[in-house]
């Protein structure tokens, strides 16, 4: 039996057309404060974001969506739709789908990398400076 994906308790088609305001019980308490605000203007930059989205999912759902808006919440309404989030060097592509619903942007797009120690260089340590280079 597949396995079927649900957020809260409600699956993938009951999600697409609940609109902002039913969505907020099921976020969690922190996303839900984020999302109120931009809906009482008082986020500006989140609510103007909101409104790109939609103007975009109305005109051309298929086309990746570019932003900077790092913090905005994933609503449900925004399923099957694409975003390409900046994180300070390139954009990474994100599809969203129903486990991604209440994370931010920026949890998919990480901005600092993994970093790789290798052995100590050459003059690190006392010994390493009769290690003959070549």
């Amino acid at each position: 039996m597949p396995k079927v994906e649900k957020f809260r308790g409600m699956g993938k088609e009951q999600l697409e057309h609940i609109s902002t305001e039913e969505a907020l019980p099921l976020l969690t308490s922190r996303a839900r404060r984020a999302v109120s605000r931009a809906l009482a203007n008082k986020s500006l930059k989140l609510r103007k974001f909101m409104k790109h989205v939609s103007d975009i999912k109305a005109a051309n759902p298929g086309k990746a969506i570019r932003t900077h808006v790092r913090e905005a919440i994933i609503l449900p309404e925004w399923l099957g739709l694409s975003f390409a989030i900046y994180n300070g060097k390139e954009w990474k592509n994100l599809l969203v789908t129903v486990d991604k619903v209440g994370y931010r942007l920026g949890d998919f797009s990480h901005t600092t990398g993994r970093v790789l120690h290798s052995g100590p260089g050459v003059g690190a340590t006392r010994g390493s400076k009769f290690i003959p280079l070549k």
